[in-house]
């Protein structure tokens, strides 16, 4: 069987484990062999030729540091791109069509934003070679027979120009001085600036300095340096985060409408929703994170997400998840069989020239209450007021009362909040000595399926957005607390995650008796672990007022109202899905004022 060794170098410590441990107990290096070696840089790396695939090693290792991976055997051909000895290995490529948008779905980790990096011309691949400098030819030939072959051809030949947006539009005031203007103008080869910076709402800071301007706001400037270069391929690594629901939906269409029988696009995309709602064929990525990653043969959109849901691709004869996700609908909650918890009183509030209105909403024991609204229109002040963050004491203690099983009431003198904030700081840290109290208490529910563990000993500004946000997950649902608040939980987490993250949450409730209200843009994870929703309606950084919280019937309809879509569950996966607007279904289900599936 084709095997992978994986040494994770800033995991290898080997005089900590007792002087090269691995070497000592491999038994093909017992046999006098040099499977594994010493390297120049102190560490450890594995000869894959000698490698019997034992997992002696893997398993001894105190850091976590080696992974020995057998390879799907489908897998003949050598990886297109390989990092370093012993590196993250990547298989196949997506490739673009000309008239279609091409989305790429699968894990953090796993090689979608290298494949597009590769595409776009920003990484040569070394076909399985660190080091090794790759012509066009060879390129062309490991390809020979495949839609790949004919694309790189045309590149080779500048028949093809390609534009990239990538997935940290956070660095770009690093690389970037000066105002919003003078950097779209310096790239503006379309001469369309007044006309995209229209299309994607630029204008009302255009004289901004790129570096004062929010994440949303940069991710539309990243969008739009993209688009203004002409560009036969536009490919977009993760072009929504930062972006609310209303945002996302305007990016989607406009990206749909880049593509033209002379353009074509690839874009990378975690919210599922906006993926099938964007994409008229998918890759799915699958493999093993930081180790390798494989890309399926295309699909249309609605089969190709149903069949990453599913976890087997059946033309490939790969199973790449052990259980399929699967979306159940609930039944409407009975509000007489819930126990009042708190509430909190009807307020307004003048933060400098933005006003924040909300009216008395009640929390109950258990309950998940989903946050959904616009950017700059209050959801985090919100949640931020809810802590006692912005006025020194949270209206949840005003009036605390918890109801038990009996149904006896207790008069609490105060309810405890733990809070995660929508920004999260990176301290100098052990992560292991930050999550003590999660460690302690909820290995089984939160750190095994968090996949916290091999972080312990990294210092938490060494961490990834991804591995951050989990991070600070854990510590907010560990806390001794009666509510729990977080501010978009699903940034940087891939699909995977922020499913799995709602079955964390809900099964930390059930054993907690705790409640949690959660702000987040992806309608999907909102919709998965809501039981009831808060909707924020009002202009953008002017005025802001919470209605709610509602059923979940009520409360889409009216988010739904308010952005002019309808939503259907998929008759296979039973996932929510958006109704082609004007379509007999999006028509039909506004006649009858049920906007969201029941």
């Amino acid at each position: 069987m084709k095997r992978i060794c994986i040494v994770k170098k800033e995991k290898c410590n080997p005089l900590a484990c007792g002087n090269y441990l691995c070497i000592r107990i491999c038994p093909i290096n017992r046999k006098g062999e040099d499977c594994i070696i010493k390297t120049p840089d102190g560490k450890v790396g594995i000869n894959e030729e000698l490698c019997i695939g034992c997992g002696i090693c893997p398993n001894k290792c105190p850091f976590e540091a080696l992974d020995i991976v057998n390879l799907p055997e489908a897998l003949t051909k050598e990886p297109v791109h390989r990092y370093g000895e012993n590196g993250f290995a990547l298989y196949n490529l997506p490739v673009p069509i000309f008239g279609k948008v091409v989305g790429i779905v699968g894990k953090n980790g796993i090689g979608k934003s290298t494949a597009l990096k590769i595409l776009a011309g920003v990484e040569k691949p070394n076909l399985g070679i660190p080091g090794k400098e790759i012509t066009h030819d060879q390129l062309i030939d490991y390809f020979k027979g495949s839609e790949a072959q004919t694309f790189f051809e045309k590149v080779k030949k500048g028949k093809v120009k390609l534009s990239y947006k990538p997935q940290q539009v956070d660095l770009i005031p690093r690389q970037y001085k000066g105002t919003v203007k003078d950097l779209l103008k310096k790239v503006d080869e379309k001469k369309e600036f007044e006309k995209i910076a229209d299309a994607l709402e630029l204008k009302a800071f255009l004289d901004h300095d790129i570096s004062k301007i929010s994440g949303g706001e940069l991710q539309r400037v990243a969008i739009a340096a993209c688009v203004l270069k002409k560009a036969d391929v536009y490919f977009f690594d993760e072009p929504t985060s930062y972006l609310d629901v209303k945002q996302r939906l305007k990016i989607s269409q406009f990206i749909r409408s880049l593509a033209t029988e002379q353009v074509g696009v690839i874009v990378v995309e975690h919210d599922l929703i906006i993926l099938d709602y964007m994409a008229d064929l998918i890759h799915m990525m699958y493999g093993k994170p930081a180790a390798y990653g494989v890309v399926s043969q295309p699909k249309a959109a609605k089969a190709g997400i149903n069949t990453y849901l599913s976890g087997f691709l059946k033309e490939e004869n790969v199973r790449f998840r052990e259980n399929a996700i699967k979306f159940e609908a609930r039944p409407p909650i009975d509000i007489k069989r819930l126990h009042l918890l708190t509430e909190w009183q009807a307020s307004r509030q003048k933060l400098g020239s933005f006003e924040l209105e909300a009216g008395t909403g009640k929390i109950y024991k258990n309950d998940i209450i989903g946050v959904l609204g616009e950017n700059g229109i209050g959801k985090t002040t919100f949640v931020r007021v809810l802590a006692g963050e912005i006025s020194g004491q949270s209206p949840l203690v005003q009036k605390a009362k918890l109801s038990d099983i009996k149904g006896h009431e207790l008069a609490l003198a105060g309810l405890r909040v733990s809070y995660k904030p929508q920004y999260l700081e990176a301290k100098d840290e052990l992560v292991m000595t930050f999550i003590q109290e999660a460690i302690n208490k909820y290995e089984v529910q939160l750190i095994r399926p968090l996949e916290l563990k091999e972080l312990f000993m990294r210092k938490m500004n060494e961490l990834s957005g991804g591995e951050l946000q989990r991070l600070w997950i854990a510590k907010c649902l560990s806390e001794d607390a009666d509510i729990i608040l977080m501010d978009e939980p699903s940034a940087y987490l891939d699909v995977e995650q922020r499913l799995r993250l709602g079955k964390i949450v809900r099964d930390m409730l059930n054993i907690t008796g705790r409640s949690i209200l959660i702000v987040d843009h992806d309608i999907l994870f909102i919709d998965t672990i809501s039981d009831r929703l808060v909707v924020f309606e009002g202009k953008p950084a002017v005025h802001g007022k919470a209605e709610g919280p509602f059923f979940m019937e009520e409360g889409m309809n009216k988010f739904l109202k308010s952005i002019d879509l309808t939503f259907r569950r998929d008759e296979e996966s039973k996932r929510p899905r958006i109704n082609k607007p004007g379509s007999q279904k999006d028509q039909e289900q506004k006649k009858s004022g049920k906007l969201y599936y029941a």
